[in-house]
């Protein structure tokens, strides 16, 4: 079982002793003690009195980012003196390695580190690292694309050593998280999520709660969520919670994917065998064209929002689409005389992303007459010519009636609580209003049109009733819908007291994810 290091750098004993407990109590396998934080030398004495998990010890200087602003020499001293102190293990860089020889117990931890790039010449880095007596070897570089994640990855199989090894940067998440199914014996992640020590780096936490790392094993298969930006997702949340409840051995990972690394990217990680996508902004239209089948929702709306490998080929489906008009569906009755549920109803759609599109064209199809108002008229006009709907300038969008009010935009969306995308007069008792925001939940039009009588759909009976649909997609198994949910709001309730969490929510068309 792959465990998880945690990461302690204060610059006080004293802080560092309680959360090297605090880490160990809450469960870490081992607690790297950052040296080089300190502001005084080490007192090991302190540090080691009680030792309630494994300890490394590192002590890392500026160009390997670390904060030790002494000599080369006096960091090489007090690596020796932690070994000779006994720590369990000792972190040292390859180019210091051959002058500080192995002693008593300590075991060594041989690191390479690359804040730059990923290096075309993995293989002979690791074969330097190999000759230098390492009982660990660890292989940590700055990831430039998506494909990075899978070259470290592949490096954990092929070395004689164990070896840690993973990307930096949004765009090595992965390779954090899967670098235990390949045999990795550990990862690393932040004790405070206030401090992380690297870029991309994931809070202990995450690891541990969100991702199950310590359940991973080699025959975990894997899903993931693709998109640009990615990390504020609930996605791994929730499917990741319905993997563990149902006992499924599979993990959820996020990768982040540019516009321009999207072309190859299906290519570039079919190594990594990976059963399943979720797909968000702003792949949702151009991934209609990797699918050799694709089902009646994404041939017409011509957008997809899920990846299913099945004997060998990649099938599309909308579950945006689905569970929109589920929960429409759900909340009015077909007017008399019509087989359409929403036949003659006006319906004005505020938004021309990805589920916007799903929206519009479920509308047209089901008998509303729709009308598209976004921000960009362009987008508008060229979304309602396609679907047979009107479309009108967003600043006439009060100007028109309308039975059912659908907001595929970001406004209301956190940290901006206080907007909202129509003024509270132009909403009437008997309008349906859906907000696909889903940070927050009760997003200030939501508040309002309950305030005034209307029936309400959220974002996140949106959000969680496509993530149901694509789980059963992914596994052919029902999902536990109602558990879903709850981790769903607990999770955004917890965001709602960090600011961190705040710079990733994203002002996109697409509020979906």
């Amino acid at each position: 079982m792959p465990g998880i290091c945690v990461s302690v750098a204060r610059t006080r004993h004293k802080m560092m002793i309680a959360e090297y407990k605090a880490a160990a109590e809450q469960g870490a396998d081992l607690v790297e003690l950052r040296l080089d934080y300190l502001r005084r030398e080490p007192d090991f004495g302190r540090l080691l009195r009680e030792r309630p998990a494994p300890v490394i010890a590192t002590c890392r200087r500026r160009d390997e980012g670390g904060r030790f602003s002494g000599s080369e020499e006096d960091r090489k001293r007090i690596l020796r003196l932690a070994i000779a102190q006994g720590v369990d293990y000792v972190d040292l860089e390859a180019d210091i390695a051959d002058e500080i020889p192995r002693y008593g117990k300590t075991k060594r931890i041989i690191s390479y580190h690359n804040f730059e790039t990923t290096p075309a010449n993995l293989k002979l880095v690791v074969r330097h690292l190999e000759s230098l007596d390492p009982d660990i070897i660890k292989v940590v570089t700055l990831a430039t694309s998506p494909k990075d994640n899978v070259r470290v990855l592949e490096l954990i199989r092929e070395t004689k050593v164990p070896t840690v090894a993973f990307c930096m940067g949004e765009l090595g998440v992965p390779s954090r998280i899967l670098c235990g199914k390949w045999g990795a014996p550990f990862t690393y992640a932040a004790f405070n999520p206030q401090r992380l020590l690297a870029p991309g780096q994931l809070t202990f936490r995450q690891v541990r709660d969100v991702y199950h790392f310590h359940q991973v094993t080699r025959n975990s298969e894997i899903y993931a969520v693709i998109g640009d930006p990615i990390m504020h997702s609930l996605s791994p949340h929730v499917h990741n919670a319905a993997f563990r409840h149902l006992g499924i051995d599979a993990i959820y990972v996020p990768f982040r994917v540019t516009r321009d690394q999207f072309p190859t990217f299906l290519e570039d990680v079919e190594p990594l065998k990976i059963r399943g996508f979720s797909v968000t902004i702003p792949h949702k239209e151009s991934a209609v064209t990797k699918v050799e089948y694709a089902d009646g929702a994404v041939r017409m709306v011509r957008a997809l929002n899920t990846l299913v490998r099945r004997d060998g080929y990649w099938e599309g489906h909308n579950t945006d689409y689905r569970a929109a008009m589920m929960l429409l569906e759900s909340r009015a009755a077909a007017p008399a005389g019509t087989r359409q549920p929403f036949g003659g109803k006006r319906a004005l759609v505020l938004g021309a992303g990805g589920v916007a599109r799903a929206i519009v064209f479920g509308l047209v199809r089901r008998g509303a007459l729709v009308t598209v108002c976004g921000r960009t008229l362009e987008r508008a006009a060229a979304l309602a010519k396609e679907a047979g709907a009107r479309h009108i300038p967003w600043q006439q969008r009060t100007g028109v009636p309308c039975d059912i009010l659908v907001n595929c935009t970001p406004i209301g969306m956190f940290p901006n609580v206080d907007e909202c995308p129509v003024p509270p007069g132009y909403l009437e008792e008997r309008m349906l209003v859906f907000d696909t925001v889903y940070h927050p939940e009760n997003t200030l039009l939501i508040k309002e049109a309950r305030n005034r009588g209307c029936q309400v759909i959220t974002g996140l009976e949106m959000f969680v009733k496509q993530a149901v649909l694509q789980f059963q997609l992914f596994t052919e198994q029902e999902a536990p819908e109602e558990l879903m949910l709850a981790v769903a709001r607990r999770e955004l309730a917890m965001t709602d007291t960090t600011a961190a969490t705040a710079k990733g929510q994203g002002t996109s068309e697409d509020a979906v994810v």
